[in-house]
């Protein structure tokens, strides 16, 4: 008897092995994991673990930013919120956190501005740009990336908080207690900004058409990616510890200060495929997405990371708090000011693309000189 398939049927994505579409340039930087490894445990030569494992989480970011989204896609809003906000910015995490069981305070507290300013000015610069190639000019919905640059604004200020009281102040005896303090509040405000943007105000993230035409099917079932999440964070956790191991002697030996690995390096190296995302988005005219994936990222980084690191640092005495270079403070609210202004009149064009880019390796540049 011939059988017939019901239309109307839920059909289930089929498994990653054959629908898994990753750019097959990722694929091939998947062979750096042997080799870092191999590097790692054979060799004594740190400069090279670093470099490669570096190099091998690349690729690793962009699968678990794809497993991520495919089971964001299969969950309600609230879960792939929460999902974003856990495996995000894990690689940063993770990097962070074993820098800190090393006593590479400096890197972390580098790390976390170059993230912030790489993806407010670099990310979003080099979207806008390509963008701005294919299209004269292009639209986005102001009003939410407004509501996502305000908080940005808050938790940049926040951030700054603890670095004025500590030039103010002629001990900073309590500066630990007041690092402590704020993360809290900024993760209590970025806890209040999911509920907004997920629940009670979500309509104002949907009100762009470019965001409702983004929509799409997923290409592999929830478990399947929930599988390759798993092993790909657990890849991610052995290179992390790789490239934290080989810090201070590929400084020494590259000629770099940690600050300007932390920053520049380790910042633009674990975005690299959250900036493929956002210029493919762009490209497509859906620009409002590639705003959220930078602003989202930024504020993830300063709300959601940096809480934990504190409090991480507080439970094993790690020494880490909030106080910031002053130039690196500087620099945060340089780039927010620029953005706010760009995002004021909803309007972009790849000259201001090129401004964003322009701004970022001004202050790339000066870093490489600070120690």
């Amino acid at each position: 008897m011939m059988k017939f398939e019901n239309p109307l049927q839920k059909k289930e994505p089929d498994s990653f092995h054959k629908y898994l579409k990753i750019e097959p340039f990722f694929f091939w930087m998947l062979l750096f994991i042997p080799i870092s490894t191999y590097f790692a445990w054979f060799t004594n030569n740190k400069t090279l673990v670093f470099i490669t494992s570096i190099l091998a989480i690349i690729p690793l970011a962009r699968i678990l930013g794809y497993c991520t989204k495919e089971i964001s896609l299969q969950s309600n809003p609230t879960i792939g919120g929460l999902l974003s906000a856990t495996f995000g910015n894990a690689i940063e995490l993770m990097i962070a956190i074993l820098a800190l069981k090393e006593g590479l305070v400096m890197v972390v507290q580098a790390s976390i501005i170059g993230s912030i300013i790489g993806n407010i000015l670099l990310l979003m610069g080099i979207a806008i740009f390509f963008g701005g190639i294919r299209y004269k000019k292009q639209t986005f919905n102001k009003q939410a990336i407004g509501v996502s640059s305000t908080m940005l604004i808050i938790a940049v200020a926040g951030l700054t908080i603890p670095t004025m009281y500590n030039f103010a102040s002629s001990t900073g005896e309590h500066v630990e207690t007041i690092s402590y303090a704020v993360a809290i509040i900024l993760a209590l405000i970025y806890i209040a900004g999911l509920i907004f943007s997920l629940l009670t105000h979500k309509d104002l993230f949907d009100a762009s058409d470019e965001i409702k035409t983004a929509r799409e099917k997923p290409n592999i079932s929830k478990r399947a990616a929930a599988v390759l999440l798993f092993i790909t964070t657990a890849i991610v956790a052995l290179e992390s510890e790789f490239l934290v191991s080989g810090i201070n002697e590929a400084a020494a030996n590259i000629g770099l200060t940690q600050t300007f690995i932390g920053i520049v390096l380790i910042a633009i190296l674990t975005n690299i495929a959250e900036t493929i995302s956002a210029i493919n988005f762009a490209r497509e005219n859906k620009v409002d997405i590639s705003f959220q994936i930078g602003l989202s990222s930024a504020i993830q980084i300063a709300l959601f990371v940096v809480p934990i690191l504190v409090i991480i640092s507080k439970i094993f005495n790690y020494h880490f708090n909030l106080v910031f270079s002053i130039f690196g403070v500087i620099t945060m609210f340089l780039a927010v000011t620029i953005l706010n202004h760009l995002a004021a009149d909803g309007i972009c064009n790849w000259l201001e693309g090129a401004q964003l880019i322009t701004m970022y390796l001004i202050i790339a540049t000066v870093f490489f000189f600070i120690v």
